[in-house]
């Protein structure tokens, strides 16, 4: 019924400006990509496709505020990319169509509430947190050494959010974790608060 295009801005985010090493270990696009992009743009326009595009601020963050005010008005959405990032937005009426891991886009999954929960153990707005704490090598968001995966969602499923953690932290097991969450508060803080979708 309805259809957008959300681009990234080619200016720096917030998230440049709070923490100088966000995606500083990409490399920048090849030149043959760059040609696609501009033809893309032309597509876009000549089908007469809305398109946005917010400097300060990358397409994730565009695509949420999209999703929260097509909710607010009723509206299903489904968000069709290749960023598992996106699934914190997924919602009662947001759905979000990415590839199989390692797979093309001809092979996808349609995520719902349950699809999260169920690959994750963990609600859709858990996804930053899991971030926070065991990072993101691909956008450089460092989170907490030594914290992986299983035990970010071990954490979060008995503390609900990296807030909670840090006010539960005295019951945290083993010592060991508890220790390095100690040490690393400001990074766990930081890395989720880079992670997390601006809708």
């Amino acid at each position: 019924d309805a259809l957008a295009v959300v681009f990234d801005s080619k200016t720096p985010t917030f998230r440049h400006e709070r923490f100088e090493e966000y995606k500083a270990q990409r490399p920048p696009a090849p030149d043959e990509l760059k040609v696609q992009f501009r033809r893309v743009r032309e597509l876009v326009e000549a089908f007469g496709m809305p398109a946005f595009e917010v400097e300060g601020y990358e397409a994730d963050d565009v695509l949420g505020a999209l999703a929260r005010q097509a909710s607010d008005q009723g509206l299903e959405t489904i968000i069709v990319t290749g960023d598992t990032d996106i699934l914190q937005l997924v919602a009662e009426h947001v759905q979000v169509l990415v590839p199989r891991p390692g797979r093309p886009f001809s092979d996808t999954i349609l995520y719902g509430e349950e699809a999260v929960r169920s690959r994750y153990g963990l609600e859709p707005p858990q996804i930053a947190d899991l971030k926070g704490l065991k990072g993101d090598p691909s956008d450089n968001i460092p989170g907490v050494p030594g914290v992986g995966e299983k035990t970010a969602t071990r954490l979060l499923q008995q503390f609900g959010s990296v807030e909670g953690i840090y006010e539960g932290l005295e019951e945290v097991a083993p010592a060991k974790v508890q220790e390095t969450l100690r040490t690393y508060k400001e990074a766990a803080r930081q890395s989720k608060e880079l992670a997390t979708i601006v809708t």
